[in-house]
């Protein structure tokens, strides 16, 4: 019997496990009947050595691709809709508040932190677990744990990542679930990342509008490091400013102060930043570059944020290279942050890179292009090679599930691109059915045998012979001869449910276009 997990970390984790804790936690969350920690694991166990995969099979209920939020002003996310009290530790420590917390968590999933747990382990304790943690955050014994450092790839290096402890997780959430309400209202309709109702579509909605508006430049800043190098003094006066309860601020402090374990297992400590991978660090970048917003506001510019990528539109060149000098000197002075002068520039917005698109002015008639940036090209060419290998040792259709994998999230994030993109999408289609043709090939191995498969499937048999035997081809020239596409045609691969980048990106459009609702991109 086949079965789905996911690794967590190194730790394979059934889907079915993660799927039963949650629907213990909303039964509990409901206020029926609590299953018990040892009935909770009894069942997790059970789940675990009996469930069916998840994934592709038919009970498993089709989520769709990503869709790009709603543009709308953040709401309250208080569900009782009552009037919003002060911001407390009560409020915080609250065994609903703190079991909400934990089902988000749960939802996310995530690696573990240091102590190893994984989420599904504190999900079954948690009933225990649960009465413990409030009373030690009211009395204000609750220390949080280190944090584990995770380094990422990115363009031109790493991005290092904190990995708290699952229960820090969970604390750090019902904070969130605190300070977001209150905090949500105040913040700039300009301000786009980690909010309810905003996303990058949202974003590049409005960058869009303030070039057919004729602000034609851009200041592109680039904050150096910013999550590294958040001021904790300076973050925790701005908390101080709404937030009363000394108890709460001291909780917030002493998550920031958290040390850091580094893969080569030394213990460091932390004196400044906001370490990214836990559920708090979005909220708190937001806070401080609140302040960025409303200078920027003030001063009546035209601007889109999204988390620390910050473009401010201008109508003229020298306009830009103004502003450029005194909002760096702004960040620099009054956030005490750093602006990269050799990634920060003043150009015109289809020479920068913006959450992943480039934004133009069509010079026949004049509309504005959503693109795809020169870095996106190159990360999907790459990650397409990556899923690819020449050296792949399984079945044609188990890389074709793993490459629609990716290729499905990708244009479920870059549909919004415009009619002047297609043809880099059929290129892309291209690219990716000759990347399976090799892959074939070499599977093949032997030309008499390639040879006789391209006859098998409808190649000239006269090319099939030249075309194996002329020269010394290596696989990849061979993958795109004429008797390789007569045998392995575009139909080959979409018959074995390769996903067509263009055709997906059409099909996103169409559904746009006949019910603007379930896709809300452009106002």
């Amino acid at each position: 019997m086949a079965k789905g997990r996911e690794k967590s970390d190194g730790r394979e984790v059934p889907e079915s496990r993660r799927k039963t804790a949650l629907t213990a936690l909303r039964n509990m969350a409901r206020g029926g009947k609590a299953t018990t920690a040892s009935e909770q694991t009894r069942q997790l166990g059970m789940f675990s050595e009996t469930a069916d995969s998840p994934k592709g099979d038919d009970g498993e209920t089709d989520r769709g691709l990503p869709l790009p939020a709603a543009r709308a002003l953040p709401k309250s996310e208080d569900s009782d809709g009552q009037a919003l009290s002060a911001m407390t530790m009560e409020e915080v420590a609250s065994h609903a508040n703190l079991l909400r917390a934990l089902i988000r968590v749960v939802e996310n999933d995530g690696a573990p932190g240091p102590d190893k747990q994984i989420v599904e382990e504190v999900a079954a304790d948690f009933e225990a677990v649960l009465p413990v943690l409030s009373r030690s955050l009211l009395d204000g014994s609750y220390q949080p744990g280190n944090i584990r450092r995770v380094w990422i790839p990115k363009v031109g290096g790493q991005r290092g990542l904190g990995i708290p402890n699952v229960v820090d997780r969970v604390v750090q959430q019902a904070v969130h679930q605190v300070l977001s309400p209150r905090y949500e209202p105040t913040f700039h309709e300009s301000s786009h990342g980690f909010r309810p109702g905003r996303s990058c579509h949202t974003a590049i909605a409005e960058a869009k509008k303030h070039l057919e508006e004729g602000y034609e430049w851009v200041v592109d800043f680039d904050l150096s490091k910013f999550f590294d190098r958040v001021n904790h003094q300076r973050l925790l006066a701005r908390l101080e400013e709404r937030v009363k309860d000394k108890r709460l601020i001291r909780l917030i402090r002493q998550m920031l102060k958290a040390k850091v374990v580094m893969p080569d297992g030394v213990v460091v400590s932390t004196e400044e930043g906001t370490p990214q991978g836990g559920p708090l660090s979005p909220l708190l970048s937001n806070i401080v570059l609140d302040e960025l917003d409303k200078e920027l506001s003030r001063r009546g510019h035209r601007f889109v944020r999204y988390a620390d990528d910050c473009n401010v539109y201008v109508r003229s060149e020298r306009s830009g290279k103004r502003v450029m000098a005194s909002i760096a000197k702004f960040i620099e002075g009054r956030l005490r942050l750093k602006v990269n002068e050799a990634k920060s520039a003043v150009a015109r917005p289809e020479e920068r890179h913006f959450l992943g698109f480039r934004l133009r002015r069509e010079p026949m008639e004049g509309e504005v292009e959503v693109l795809l940036s020169e870095r996106s090209k190159e990360r999907i060419k790459e990650q397409i090679r990556q899923l690819t290998p020449r050296s792949w040792g399984h079945s044609l259709r188990e890389c074709i599930r793993r490459l629609n994998g990716y290729l499905q999230g990708w244009i479920g994030f870059f549909w919004i691109c415009t009619d002047a993109e297609e043809q880099t999408l059929q290129r892309l289609d291209a690219h990716t059915r000759r990347r399976l043709r090799a892959l074939l090939l070499r599977q093949w191995k032997r030309k008499r045998f390639i040879a006789r498969r391209f006859i098998k499937l409808g190649a000239n048999p006269k090319s099939a012979w030249q075309g194996v035997y002329r020269g010394r081809r290596s696989l990849w020239a061979l993958s795109h001869t004429p008797a390789a596409h007569q045998a392995l045609r575009n139909t080959y691969f979409s018959e074995r449910g390769l996903v067509s980048l263009e055709k997906q990106w059409r099909d996103f459009w169409i559904r746009w276009m006949r019910n603007p609702s379930t896709l809300e991109y452009w106002d």
